[in-house]
């Protein structure tokens, strides 16, 4: 049989799923940053600072930052790593990661910027001290490729970061299955011109390995110690994995 994945609820082959995501990001780019304030409240730059003090990242030390979009979480670790380390800030969409290019340079920051897969990664192993991905890893069509990649590129001692929409506390589940598929669908159609990929958004969440899921991937791709906390009852999970 054909290797199936997930696009939000579809059973779609990797190929297509790959395709589709690439649609989702160049359809929302420009409205990227202002949807995620709107749809969080503000919090998601919160959740992004919270996990990148998780890894005590010191000042020349060398990050990778996969699917980094925008680029908040890499001027975060640039603020950390100073004028003597570096951050390469990556993602597989051109046009997200034109809109962080740009960002970053009004911000000052002119880091390394590359188009790259984070699951065939063009960089030699023991490269960096700290790889992250925010908000990424759900879209990538073969997680455990991207999650081996990750540790091989690491170097002793170094550690990968993982942000991301996880399983909410059993309580709280209705309410945000409601908010999920009323409010975020409606919100993308009024400020981005675009519901589609909104709802591939709560889908897709839905469809995400959970916290210990998530976790025991990491130990099968090699990662001597996975850690998790979870923000705000597990809406969001900040999963860290070790090399020693």
């Amino acid at each position: 049989m054909d290797e199936r994945t997930h696009f939000g609820f579809q059973s779609v082959s990797p190929d297509e799923k790959t395709r589709r995501v690439r649609g989702v990001f160049d359809s929302v780019a420009d409205r990227y940053d202002v949807m995620n304030d709107l749809m969080s409240g503000g919090l998601h730059r919160v959740w992004k600072r919270y996990a990148v003090e998780l890894v005590s990242v010191r000042p020349g030390q060398r990050v990778l930052d996969l699917a980094g979009g925008t680029g908040d979480v890499a001027r975060l670790f640039a603020d950390k790593v100073g004028a003597s380390g570096a951050v390469v800030h990556t993602d597989i969409n051109h046009a997200m990661l034109s809109a962080g290019r740009d960002k970053l340079l009004d911000r000052g920051l002119a880091l390394p910027t590359v188009q790259c897969n984070a699951e065939a990664l063009p960089f030699p192993a023991r490269t960096f001290d700290v790889v992250s991905i925010a908000f990424g890893l759900r879209n990538v069509t073969r997680k455990e490729a991207a999650l081996a990649e990750m540790r091989r590129v690491l170097r002793p001692g170094g550690a990968a970061l993982v942000l991301e929409f996880s399983r909410v506390a059993p309580p709280l589940a209705p309410f945000y299955d409601w908010y999920s598929f009323n409010v975020l669908p409606r919100l993308g159609k009024a400020v981005a011109g675009d519901e589609a990929s909104y709802r591939y958004l709560a889908e897709s969440i839905r469809v995400h390995p959970d916290q210990a899921a998530l976790a025991h991937m990491m130990e099968q791709a090699g990662f001597d110690r996975v850690e998790y906390r979870n923000v705000m009852a597990g809406v969001v999970a900040i999963h860290v994995g070790r090399v020693y």
